[in-house]
């Protein structure tokens, strides 16, 4: 099976280490091919399509960042109509309400009695469109159900489907018209996953693709069809709950927070909850390429998507031209591998 290596990534995981298929081969195969059907409607964006993969295994949620155009969208409702889970849509602006997004208690004239009115948020996929373009008050209103699993509404907790999956998009920061996302929603993402633009090949084949006919926003006609279903996903995260990892990868994890929390260029180090979203993804990593077992490799593979999103740089580090994705690869390659 041929996966991509995700952004940015370190080495890629060596062939020599490849264990006799692992777990359930069907639930892998349904997710490769999740992966072969998203890859019809967008080109050349694979790492961020593996990045979907992990998080729909770790039951995590993903922030996509690019400029506009670059089929950050797209992406998603390829991903959607590929999987046989509920989705909605919601395109945040200035002036959505927190109600908007979660439901609100509607009044009934004729029973004259409240009655709950769910919102888009009660779904299994939400795509959350441009995220960064709606005030802070109403990107909280994710908070809870992005951490909780359920929404509360008048003092009444109301859980939410699952499996749940937010897959939020936005701008770069230095575009007009955005509000950064605080901290505490920010780490309540598993990945941070940076969409670029496509190489001069790439965007040859997408022009190419619209002059044969393709209609972004008729996916059924680009022949996407439902691949993966819930009983895929939960034997998939069933094999991965089963994926070992030795105390010297735990080790090597802790050790490589830890050293964000001590370099001179941030305000903010990887927390531990960091430290546990970087073992759940390499551990998807490590089954997603055939093996019951995580490496280092599988580690460095997820490093810069999981922890780019929960690090801060000082502000005279940003202005030398220093980044979240330097800072990482540094720390990578000064942390002892364990052998």
């Amino acid at each position: 099976m041929s996966v991509p290596t995700p952004e940015h990534a370190g080495p890629a995981v060596t062939s020599g280490t490849l264990a006799a298929p692992v777990h359930d081969d069907r639930a892998r195969a349904s997710l490769e091919a999740l992966r072969s059907e998203i890859a019809k409607a967008v080109v050349g964006q694979d790492p961020a399509v593996t990045g979907l993969v992990v998080a729909l295994l770790c039951r995590g949620h993903v922030l996509l960042e690019g400029v506009p155009g670059v089929a950050k969208t797209l992406l998603v409702r390829a991903l959607a109509a590929s999987l046989e889970l509920d989705t909605k849509r919601v395109q945040f602006t200035p002036d959505l309400m927190p109600s908007d997004v979660t439901g609100s208690l509607v009044y009934d004239a004729r029973t004259a009695e409240f009655s709950f009115q769910p919102g888009p948020v009660f779904t299994n996929l939400l795509l959350a469109d441009e995220i960064n373009r709606t005030p802070p008050k109403t990107q909280s209103s994710l908070l809870e159900a992005m951490e909780e699993r359920q929404v509360t509404i008048d003092g009444s907790p109301r859980p939410l489907p699952d499996p749940f999956l937010v897959a939020a998009t936005q701008n770069p920061v230095e575009y007009e018209g955005t509000y950064p996302l605080p901290e505490a929603q920010l780490d309540r993402f598993l990945l941070k996953l940076t969409v670029p633009l496509p190489t001069r090949e790439d965007e040859i084949n997408v022009l190419t693709r619209h002059a044969d006919g393709f209609n972004p926003r008729d996916l059924k006609a680009a022949g996407i069809k439902p691949v993966a279903g819930t009983a895929d996903l939960e034997a998939a995260r069933a094999a991965v709950a089963k994926t070992s990892v030795s105390p010297e990868i735990a080790a090597y994890v802790v050790d490589i927070c830890r050293a964000t929390r001590d370099s001179p260029s941030l305000t903010l180090g990887a927390s531990p909850r960091g430290a546990t979203a970087l073992l759940s993804t390499a551990r998807a990593w490590a089954w997603l390429t055939g093996r019951d077992y995580v490496i280092p490799d599988d580690v460095k593979a997820l490093a810069l998507p999981t922890l780019r999103h929960r690090i801060q740089l000082r502000p005279e580090a940003e202005m030398e031209g220093v980044t979240a994705d330097s800072v990482i690869t540094a720390v990578l390659a000064h942390v002892p591998v364990p052998r």
